[in-house]
């Protein structure tokens, strides 16, 4: 299957305009037409700080649209995926009260329903089928509004993008609900070969019965589009005939189909109008501009963005996936962007393209792309403007200072785990872990242009919470650019007291007593496995614990041991760590204080995917395997057990080679079969119980 040209360039378009329209209207969600035009008037543009709300929060349609795409990696990039594996992948991924989801209670939330289903064992398509939950249930919006991925990873191919959509919809949803998601899947695949909505519409409806409710509303919306000139007269239209009185549930897919429909008919070619006509309309605003501006970003591209306001300066990239994979929850839309081409183009029988700047994590190659970095702000640094520019045949991320004096910084930051402002998100927990790691490597490479005047030194930088909660800077060894010169500059990050790395960038400052000019960072990157010993770093400060996915009933803050964790049913885990981890070492002592079995995680991928090394209260040390819910015991040894004494764990992973240590007993495997895991970050686990430790302590090999 071809790919289309810019296909790149099209899918990070697409990305944008998800995050645009979700960040736009997520602050006035659930409004009423006449509420926001009495209130907030037409919506034009951000209106975050009006409402005393940060403008990158965690949201679902953000965090189910890229993470529920993540069962293609995991269940074999094939058309052919099903409801089943995306319903595994659901089990995964979401921590229950946590993350992704609306947390609205059995029967309120058609994707908490959905969950309970699968928890109980009704595998998907039933977990989301009327026959199951009801038709109420069953036809709210969410089958909709998580379904902009599988069009990203099928450009040109409506047909495989409603089928995927189907698919993944029904996890959770049923009847209408699934028709509206397919139809938009089919609609944004076929966006990146036709600009032509009428077509796009016919595309999407001959994926769908003839006679659905939702083929008969189009009908609708389409004649009153042509006999009505004004929107807003189409709107009102829409509300005497679909509105939210007309249905069951609190979110009814139709009414918001339908302004999501109307839009498209009035704002064809015109990104900044439609991001108007569906955000002031109302109802399920962050979910309909969010579908809307992914359909158009992948038609218009950057330039359809850009043609309007400024809606990528205040955004520069930024977004928030909350799962329990949280190496992946601090992300931006480039990095998101590569991803799935990646598994487009595999889908599409083609190898994937060749990482930008070998893999560097921020590259950069995007048009405008500033992948999270901002200038750092207050009395201590000077002003620096940024901006995406093409210098020596590349893209890189231009940093502008003017008259930068001696003794002045200037520098820019780019997250790298849970920014402060999450103490004020609303709705949705940010479950994540941080990118980067005491003992990693980072690298960058710098250029300063030509016409400089002056030079400068610059330096590494990462900002590192500390026992207020509050950022503190650390610096790397500076190196100095005279005008035209370059530099690679190498990092090796220091110890951190436990504390998560929050940000990574750059600093500059003046070498003499002025320096005007720009200095471009072409990339930058980190690798290799940390050096970190993780406890407590003070009383009253919480960062360090909100760096560990919390995967368990109760994550205490007040008992004398750093990690005191409690899981009330089942198994319960808390995770730290990422997917570039690979080989490493895990050690800590841990005490069962109740429980069936507890222990040392590593190479965690999520819930239902880690190794670990466990004692068992029936007397055994065991080296596992779990991967879908399914334990493989790898290895295992007689152990003497006793509640409330401490067992010195010690997980060792070295490619398919695994080696446990649990006090006096050794515990050796193999893992070369296809189940086997190959990364992942490190873990606590406790099951129906309590297990506490002082420390947990991660070694690079």
């Amino acid at each position: 299957m071809a790919i289309p040209e810019n296909y790149s360039e099209r899918v990070y378009a697409g990305v944008l305009g998800k995050l645009i329209g979700v960040y736009l209207g997520r602050p006035f969600e659930g409004w009423t037409y006449q509420r926001i035009m009495q209130e907030l008037g037409p919506i034009n543009y951000y209106v975050h700080e009006q409402l005393n709300q940060p403008l990158v929060v965690t949201d679902d349609d953000v965090a189910g649209t890229f993470t529920f795409i993540r069962a293609l990696e995991d269940y074999g990039i094939s058309p052919d995926l099903s409801a089943e594996h995306i319903g595994e992948a659901w089990l995964n991924y979401i921590v229950e009260q946590r993350a992704i989801l609306w947390w609205g209670g059995n029967g309120n939330s058609t994707e908490h329903t959905a969950w309970l289903n699968l928890k109980n064992g009704i595998p998907a398509p039933l977990s989301g089928a009327i026959a199951t939950n009801g038709t109420a249930v069953a036809e709210q919006i969410g089958a909709q509004i998580f379904i902009d991925g599988w069009a990203l990873v099928a450009p040109g191919q409506p047909a495989l993008a409603a089928k995927l959509a189907r698919e993944a919809g029904s996890v959770s949803h049923d009847g209408e609900s699934v028709y509206a998601a397919m139809l938009w899947a089919a609609m944004e695949a076929e966006a990146f070969v036709s600009r032509d909505i009428n077509h796009l519409l016919d595309t999407g409806l001959a994926t769908i019965p003839a006679d659905c409710q939702i083929a008969r509303l189009i009908a609708d919306i389409r004649r009153w589009h042509a006999e009505n000139p004004q929107w807003e007269t189409t709107r009102q239209q829409i509300e005497d005939h679909y509105g939210y009185d007309k249905y069951p549930g609190n979110c009814h897919v139709m009414p918001n189909h339908a302004l999501m429909i109307m839009t498209l008919l009035y704002a064809p070619d015109d990104f900044h109008l439609a991001m108007t006509i569906v955000n002031t309309s109302g109802w399920d605003t962050d979910c309909n501009a969010g579908n809307v501006g992914c359909l158009l970003g992948i038609m218009l591209g950057l330039e359809g963005i850009d043609g309007g306001p400024d809606w990528r300066g205040p955004l520069a990239d930024r977004m928030l996936i909350s799962s329990a994979d949280g190496g992946f929850s601090i992300n931006d839309a480039v990095r998101i962007s590569d991803y799935l081409v990646d598994l487009g183009r595999q889908l599409a029988g083609q190898p994937p393209a060749p990482a930008a700047k070998e893999g560097a994590h921020f590259h950069f190659s995007q048009p405008g792309s500033r992948q999270g970095f901002q200038p750092l702000a207050g009395y201590d640094h000077a002003p620096l403007t940024l901006d995406n520019v093409e210098y020596n045949g590349t893209r890189m991320l231009s940093l502008v200072y003017h008259a930068l004096g001696r003794g002045q910084r200037a520098g820019v930051t780019t997250p790298t785990f849970t920014p402060r402002e999450v103490l004020n998100m609303r709705t949705y927990e940010l479950m994540a872990t941080p990118l980067l790691y005491p003992g990693q490597w980072v690298e960058a490479r710098l250029y300063a242009d030509t016409e400089n005047k002056g030079s400068v030194t610059a330096a590494l930088c990462c900002r590192v919470y500390d026992t207020q909660d509050r950022f503190t800077s650390r610096y790397g060894e500076p190196v100095t650019l005279a005008p035209g010169e370059s530099q690679t500059v190498c990092w090796r990050l220091p110890g951190c007291d436990g504390q998560p790395i929050g940000e990574i960038g750059l600093t500059l400052e003046a070498q003499g007593k002025q320096a005007t000019g720009r200095v471009l960072l072409d990339y930058l990157s980190w690798e290799g496995a940390p050096e970190l010993r993780l406890s407590r770093p003070g009383p009253e400060c919480d960062f360090w614990r909100r760096a560990w996915v919390n995967g368990v009933s109760f994550f205490s803050r007040h008992f004398p041991a750093s990690f005191r964790i409690s899981q009330e049913r089942d198994e319960g885990i808390i995770i730290h760590g990422t997917r570039q981890w690979t080989d490493y070492q895990v050690a800590s002592d841990v005490v069962l204080h109740l429980g069936n079995y507890g222990g040392v995680a590593a190479r965690v991928q999520g819930l239902r995917r880690y190794y670990a090394a466990r004692v068992t209260r029936e007397g055994t040390a065991q080296l596992i395997r779990v991967r879908d819910g399914q334990t493989q015991i790898l290895a295992e040894s007689p152990l003497a057990f006793t509640y409330e004494k401490p067992y010195r764990v010690t997980l060792r992973v070295s490619g398919n080679q695994l080696s446990a240590r649990i006090d006096d007993v050794t515990l050796d495997a193999t893992d070369d079969s296809e189940m086997a895991l190959h990364d992942g970050g490190i873990g606590l686990l406790i099951h129906q119980g309590a297990l506490s430790a002082d420390a947990v302590e991660v070694t690079a090999l």
